[in-house]
């Protein structure tokens, strides 16, 4: 990995009139964004607000219309983005034999490294899972790891080739307590030492609150967005949240 610097703050990634149709339904329309390396934008709303469909879309997964461009705003010229995505989940089977380095380093070489163990590759690997503390779980089996330890070891691996946008779908789904502190404090140390944009999907409203620094409502298109501050004052956030409070049993008095 090369070295850590320090978010220039002069990139930004720029959305423009992004829409998704599936036949004859419109999943996404009009969506308008402006992101900024050396943040973090937590994309919220309710099922079906058409959040996941916007990850794929950006990651080319899926036919959209609309731009994605990467500029550099000081001279604003257009390169080729590059994205590191962490998954909601990873379906592995128990008991493959597969280690961490042997799905990391397929993942690097594109091809099957089973029989052949790149020393290089190896410490440059054990270089990037010790920026989020995983660095013994180089040799452990994936099948074996737990939801936290799997999500340190992808983590480690999106971000390893140095992406300008790192894609985040509700990573933190079935993580305790702790290992969510312990996520978000790992979000702060990559928008304070690494040159990217950061995406979240997330449920987890409070710690949005807390550690995001722009929000984005879906609802098929972009309801508001602005600061935490801003857009949980909103009415479309009341009204978003009060009506999902609704539908899965009333809401708290």
């Amino acid at each position: 990995m090369k070295k850590i610097i320090k978010p220039c703050g002069i990139h930004c990634i720029k959305i423009k009139n992004l829409g998704v149709q599936i036949g004859e339904q419109e999943i996404l329309k009009d969506i308008n964004l402006h992101i900024h390396c050396g943040t973090l934008t937590a994309i919220i709303g309710k099922n079906g607000a058409g959040k996941s469909t916007l990850i794929k879309s950006i990651l080319g997964e899926i036919p959209h219309t609309g731009e994605i461009e990467f500029k550099d705003c000081e001279n604003g010229h257009i390169q080729k983005l590059r994205i590191g995505y962490v998954p909601q989940s990873l379906n592995i089977e128990k008991h493959t034999p597969v280690s961490v380095y042997d799905m990391i380093a397929s993942y690097q070489s594109n091809c099957p490294v089973f029989f052949r163990k790149s020393k290089k590759l190896y410490q440059e690997i054990l270089e990037s899972l010790r920026v989020f503390e995983a660095e013994e779980l180089i040799d452990k089996q994936v099948c074996n790891l737990s939801g936290g330890e799997l999500q340190r070891v992808l983590l480690s691996m999106a971000v390893m080739d140095e992406p300008n946008l790192l894609l985040l779908d509700e990573p933190v789904s079935g993580i305790d307590q702790n290992g969510m502190e312990l996520f978000y404090k790992r979000m702060e140390y990559l928008k304070e030492h690494f040159d990217l944009a950061v995406i979240l999907i997330s449920h987890d409203l409070d710690y949005v609150k807390q550690y995001a620094d722009h929000v984005v409502l879906l609802n098929k298109t972009v309801l508001m967005q602005g600061t935490p501050k801003e857009v949980y004052a909103s009415e479309a956030f009341q009204k978003t949240f009060t009506e999902a409070a609704m539908l899965v049993g009333g809401v708290k008095e």
